[in-house]
């Protein structure tokens, strides 16, 4: 057979230097990686990317870093000193891209702001992405994912009626404003092809989750109250969520009429199709109590296996819940090739999850584990800004560089 050709990806060739930390910057520049650009993260000599301190860890390896940054190259410099200040500018003349996701005025105070690296480079597109934005009133206050979440009221109606506000599982505060960035990124790119020049891309978290509400915030501007928590339910279509079973628990999703009359055949309560209080959305919805029970009955009755069988024949939208294990072992995750192993320096054989775009029917290059601390500084140093040997012994000596 012959040898898989790699599309090595349509951001070929664009540097993007990553200023980020933790996570919102952080996937972001590594979705940019998949896609084929070149990122190099600038970390702190010290301890680097605050997450490599999160446990739990595999050979030193913490988990976290690990899901954020491969592909990249890590360069340990301090930027405070006016050597490694210097470097950063340097590359950033360089870079088609710079990602930072410091509070407003650090890379300003620091003299790595837009303004200040746009003079050198005018191509430059800069993307900021913070909690709340430099105009928020909250703009000077530290923001993590809960914090966002928090706010944009998706909190809210994360849980079951009469059950305490949760936590989405997944970081959706901070992974929300690594998806709009890498958006504005984009789009910046594209003007660039017509325009020449570069510009500022400004993102903030909490603006982000709340530009993803959907249907949730125009809930409220048709109805004026605010959506109430359903749990797996839907506050609008029904029957949608979760439904226990003798042993376990399954989705059922009836988002069309055709669903719906699948589903009630499946159950064989097809009298429930042209029961007046049934027969429509509105209807469903507004005799949600009455419905409900009918169905938990029935599907009480029989297992999950049974169901899921069942719902499968009867073409009515179904799923397993699996725990993440299981959800990473199935067969669709097989089929579409979502995991691949690398080689890492310490670890050894090491399974990471792959992007997801596909291009020409090809996923990304195979890619690279994430570097340990300053593992690529000699290389970016002397191969990008002409450093000697000597030159580069000379900073590690006085720790400006690692």
């Amino acid at each position: 057979m012959p040898a898989t050709v790699h599309n090595k990806g349509p951001l070929v060739g664009i540097k993007v230097l990553d200023f980020s930390r933790i996570l919102s910057g952080p996937y972001a520049s590594m979705v940019l990686a998949d896609l084929g650009a070149d990122v190099i993260k600038i970390e702190p000599i010290e301890k680097g990317d605050e997450t490599r301190n999160f446990p739990p860890f595999v050979e030193g390896m913490s988990h976290y870093y690990i899901a954020l940054n491969r592909s990249k190259k890590s360069v340990a410099v301090d930027l405070k000193s006016t050597e490694g200040l210097k470097i950063a500018r340097d590359l950033a003349a360089q870079s088609d891209i710079v990602v930072e996701n410091f509070r407003p005025g650090v890379m300003e105070r620091l003299g790595l702001g837009y303004e200040t690296l746009k003079i050198e480079n005018p191509s430059l597109i800069y993307c900021s992405i913070t909690g709340f934005g430099k105009n928020s009133p909250h703009a000077s206050k530290p923001a993590f994912d809960i914090v966002a979440q928090a706010l944009s009221g998706v909190m809210s109606v994360n849980c079951e009626p009469g059950q305490a506000p949760n936590r989405l599982g997944l970081p959706l505060g901070d992974m929300a404003g690594s998806i709009y960035s890498i958006f504005g990124i984009l789009a910046a790119l594209h003007d660039r092809h017509r325009s020449g020049r570069g510009q500022l891309v400004e993102i903030a978290m909490l603006d982000s989750l709340i530009a993803m509400q959907g249907y949730l915030s125009q809930i409220y501007f048709v109805t004026g109250e605010s959506p109430k928590p359903v749990g797996t339910q839907h506050p609008s279509i029904v029957p949608y969520g979760s439904f226990p079973t003798s042993d376990g628990h399954v989705i059922v999703a009836c988002l069309t009429e055709r669903f719906w009359h699948n589903f009630a055949r499946c159950l064989d309560r097809p009298d429930l199709i042209e029961d007046p209080r049934f027969a429509l959305y509105e209807a469903r919805l507004k005799n949600r109590a009455e419905l409900e029970p009918l169905i938990l009955h029935r599907m009480a009755s029989e297992s999950t296996a049974f169901w899921l069988d069942r719902l499968t024949a009867f073409d009515v939208p179904n799923a397993p819940i699996l725990s993440i294990g299981e959800a990473l072992e199935q067969d669709h995750v097989a089929a579409h090739g979502l995991i691949e192993t690398v080689t890492h320096p310490k670890i050894g054989s090491l399974r990471m999850v792959r992007g997801p775009i596909l291009f020409d029917g090809q996923g990304p290059s195979p890619a690279s584990p994430p570097s340990l601390l300053g593992e690529d500084t000699y290389e970016i140093l002397s191969e990008l800004l002409g450093f000697t040997r000597q030159q580069i012994d000379d900073l590690k000596e006085r720790a400006v560089i690692l």
